[in-house]
């Protein structure tokens, strides 16, 4: 476990889940990064044919719901030694949503929370997300954290997503799995 006085970066490789892996895809990273205004960044980069991505448009940065349905990125936010956990949805469009559970999948109030800061990057062969997050917008440390990814293609059958995660414990692609948090700060 890294202390978060500590540690300004830490990178995962996130593990596509076999079954739903679009051939577009060659690599996925996430980054947890602290910085020095008293916020965090998680930032993903997504390495591939980007012409097959199906990224979702610019737009306002507002509160979303369902933005799990195309391209967009996610990060879990748990206490360890406790069940409750915050989830983050941060879409390439600006759009943004934040749930609270108070254990696997019981879903509490929406937390009221500052927005958060998305900027998204899209270059030949890379998609890149940073969003930044206020620390008074997650829960006190120590975390165990899930990052993940869906990826939506552009050119497959049925639009295929790709699920993308830290650690898949499950038969079917499951987030809030709390094996999953497998990132410790």
């Amino acid at each position: 476990m890294s202390n978060f006085a500590d540690f300004h970066s830490l990178r995962y490789a996130l593990l596509p889940y076999p079954a739903t892996l679009a051939p577009m895809i060659q690599a996925v990273g996430a980054d947890i990064v602290s910085c020095a205004d008293g916020c965090i960044a998680f930032r993903y980069r997504v390495r591939g044919d980007m012409a097959r991505v199906r990224v979702p448009e610019a737009g306002q940065p507002e509160r979303r719901d369902l933005l799990w349905e195309h391209t967009c990125f996610e990060v879990f936010v748990g206490i360890e030694g406790r069940t409750a956990y915050r989830e983050f949805n941060f879409s390439p469009s600006g759009q943004w949503m934040a749930y609270d559970f108070g254990d696997y999948r019981r879903r509490l109030a929406d937390p009221e929370i500052a927005t958060p800061r998305i900027a998204t990057r899209s270059t030949e062969g890379r998609l890149e997300l940073e969003t930044i997050v206020p620390l008074s917008s997650l829960p006190s440390t120590p975390w165990e954290i899930g990052l993940s990814a869906i990826v939506e293609a552009s050119d497959t059958v049925n639009d295929g997503l790709s699920y993308l995660a830290l650690r898949h414990p499950s038969p079917r692609p499951d987030f809030h799995h709390r094996d999953g948090f497998a990132a410790r700060v």
